[in-house]
């Protein structure tokens, strides 16, 4: 039986297959990057993923929905958070896919078998230490400064953990684009297919999601532009299509 909502804690509608989610808005709810990141990522019937940093378990849950992978696996060092995704895959009857585990990515070769997944994901934090204010909250701070793990730990980590031809998805700051893909070959995790996100037609773009291949022959592919709003507060069909309104 799931628990009653904690003081602070909300439930959202996921509008997939009628899941929904624990949140907590004073310490941190998932934003679009994660929702574009589980429309971005594949996983084929019977594969096993791994999501690192998975926070209150939004992209296993969207994950559980939208593919047919066997087993989903998220890695969170925040306790609070652990217990708030633990609650929302029992409420979504979600226990026999989904399991999420506490640990630190910086130590996640020693809680999972080496090549032992098909998919690794991941939402890391986007800010070093250098990049902007850093919040006096450390559950917040984590989330968007590198504090507990950086890029390198993150890649470092799929890459121990994904088989041979496995499939590393993640969501990012373009800024960072060049260090990125220095990153992930260093690992021996090829990138292969890439698609920048724009607010708007003619702004910049600010997320880049990348899949890389662990093992993989040199070739990417660049996606089409992904456009967030037609204009102030309407979104594009596309958007609309990936949130399932």
């Amino acid at each position: 039986m799931m628990s009653e909502l904690r003081e602070g804690e909300r439930l959202d509608d996921l509008h997939r297959d009628g899941y929904r989610i624990i949140q907590n808005e004073k310490l941190f709810c998932f934003g679009m990057d994660a929702v574009l990141l589980s429309a971005f990522a594949q996983a084929q019937e019977g594969d096993r993923v791994l999501d690192l940093g998975t926070g209150t378990g939004i992209l296993p849950i969207l994950l559980a929905a939208k593919t047919s992978a066997k087993q989903l696996t998220g890695l969170e060092i925040s306790e609070y958070c652990v217990d708030m995704a633990r609650r929302s895959v029992a409420l979504n009857g979600l226990e026999q896919r989904i399991e999420i585990v506490q640990g630190d990515i910086r130590n996640a070769g020693a809680l999972f078998a080496p090549a032992s997944f098909d998919v690794v994901t991941s939402n890391p934090p986007y800010m070093t230490a250098r990049h902007g204010l850093v919040n006096p909250d450390l559950e917040k701070a984590a989330a968007r400064h590198e504090i507990l793990c950086t890029l390198e730990d993150v890649v470092r980590a799929a890459a121990k953990l994904l088989r041979v031809g496995g499939h590393f998805y993640m969501v990012h700051r373009p800024f960072r684009l060049a260090e990125i893909i220095r990153t992930l070959s260093q690992y021996a995790l090829e990138p292969k297919r890439m698609r920048l996100v724009y607010p708007y037609l003619d702004h910049e773009p600010n997320m880049v999601l990348i899949e890389s291949v662990r093992g993989g022959r040199p070739r990417m592919t660049v996606e089409k532009p992904l456009i967030v709003y037609e204009s102030p507060g309407v979104y594009t069909r596309e958007i609309h299509e990936i949130y399932g309104h």
